[in-house]
């Protein structure tokens, strides 16, 4: 059947949602040692006569990844002479520290094969309102509203009116969060440095994706204990695809006080660990 290329690791849905259209995932294995971002290369090798559609995910959930305008055109340029459609998931395009967030769809020839889809729950602070959007070239759009309109039909009300506020008004809030997240970011970041634990800067969305595989436990192990030994929730890295394994996912949304409070109980576990004769 139709492949779908997708970079992991990502979000948990799109390898179901690939499925569930009867598609075949083709997974590729993003690595720590380049940013944890898609390279060209890597996707010039898995594009077949079958491939349909490429899934790029950036900012990205669990890693921070953000593609810059050099990597985003390699990409187009081996995109270039194929019919393969771009679904650009752009949910935390607003929230990148140091860089501004780039569309694919703003690369020359790529417009019309893009697929953007966004929505108000990270920019806005609106999760629980459930509003989402797509950009897309018309005869693409008039197809997605065939499934659309029986799904889901369309968003409540009141969460499209609440969605209209935030674009007229929350810029500056929008601000506000990004520079709070920023500091949060560098907290976190340098305080797991501080207990020996490596990480790549994050440079989008608000998670950090932090190697903890030099204790002897595969990732849910050491996720799962310092849950029930310490009540400290992180989530495996190989919840986001086997490319996460030896990893963890570390929410930086939460307070500094939090942050915090997490910092020096991951330490704390990371020492029982240590006296267990458990990494270095």
């Amino acid at each position: 059947g139709d492949e779908v290329i997708i970079p992991t690791p990502t979000f948990v849905c799109y390898e179901p949602l690939a499925k569930m259209a009867g598609a075949t995932p083709v997974i590729i294995n993003c690595r720590a040692e380049c940013g944890w971002k898609l390279t060209a290369d890597e996707l010039r090798e898995k594009i077949t006569d079958k491939t349909k559609m490429l899934v790029l995910p950036y900012p990205n959930n669990p890693t921070g990844a953000v593609l810059d305008k050099e990597e985003l055109e390699a990409i187009a340029e081996v995109l270039r002479g194929t019919n393969i459609i771009v679904l650009s998931d752009e949910i935390y395009a607003e929230l990148t520290y140091g860089k501004r967030h780039i569309s694919i769809a703003s690369i020359e020839g790529m417009r019309e094969r893009t697929i953007i889809a966004s929505g108000f729950s990270k920019a806005y602070a609106m999760t629980g309102w459930r509003l989402g959007y797509l950009a897309a070239p018309k005869e693409i759009l008039s197809e997605m509203l065939k499934l659309h309109q029986y799904a889901i039909m369309c968003a409540p009300t009141a969460s499209q009116f609440a969605g209209r506020e935030a674009m007229r008004e929350g810029d500056a809030d929008v601000e506000y969060m990004r520079a709070e997240y920023n500091r949060r970011r560098l907290r976190i970041y340098e305080g797991l440095k501080e207990i020996g634990i490596d990480s790549v800067m994050p440079e989008g969305a608000f998670y950090i994706f932090p190697y903890i595989g030099s204790f002897g436990l595969s990732s849910e192990e050491f996720c799962e204990r310092l849950l029930y030994e310490e009540r400290c929730a992180i989530v495996p890295g190989t919840a986001f695809g086997e490319a996460g394994e030896g990893y963890a996912r570390i929410s930086y949304a939460y307070s500094t006080r939090h942050i915090k409070e997490a910092l020096s109980k991951i330490a704390r576990f990371i020492e029982k660990l240590k006296a267990e004769g458990r990494g270095n």
